[in-house]
């Protein structure tokens, strides 16, 4: 938490979705964090502790988002890691969800109302 609110932290290449996600975000009182690759994903993790994580899947680099994942993982996170995906409900067929340390996936383009209901249940 920062300043008594929630910090989000987003991780994604698509600087429109970062804007938009840190507008509505804020908007409904959480702060949001964020980085446009995976390395920098995780120095921003490290820096700012943050209550969630968001990451997309594909980056930089086609498996950078679950790399990523894997990393927070292997730093000893327990927050809940969402994967932001354009690729489909197809995805729980090559991704298993509870090994690579995810909570859930979030489509693109993301559902607003979805994601805050989601926000509001797992930061209690």
């Amino acid at each position: 938490m920062k300043d008594g609110k929630y910090v989000i932290l987003c991780v994604d290449d698509d600087q429109d979705l970062l804007d938009a996600m840190r507008l509505m975000l804020a908007r409904h009182g959480y702060v949001i964090a964020e980085a446009r690759t995976a390395d920098a994903g995780l120095k921003k993790y490290k820096e700012t502790n943050p209550d969630l994580v968001i990451v997309d899947l594909m980056m930089e680099e086609v498996d950078a988002g679950t790399g990523l994942v894997r990393s927070l993982k292997a730093e000893g996170n327990t927050r809940p890691v969402y994967m932001l995906s354009s690729v489909g409900d197809n995805l729980n067929v090559t991704i298993d969800y509870a090994e690579l340390g995810l909570t859930g996936v979030f489509q693109k383009p993301i559902d607003g109302p979805q994601l805050l209901a989601v926000l509001k249940s797992k930061l209690k």
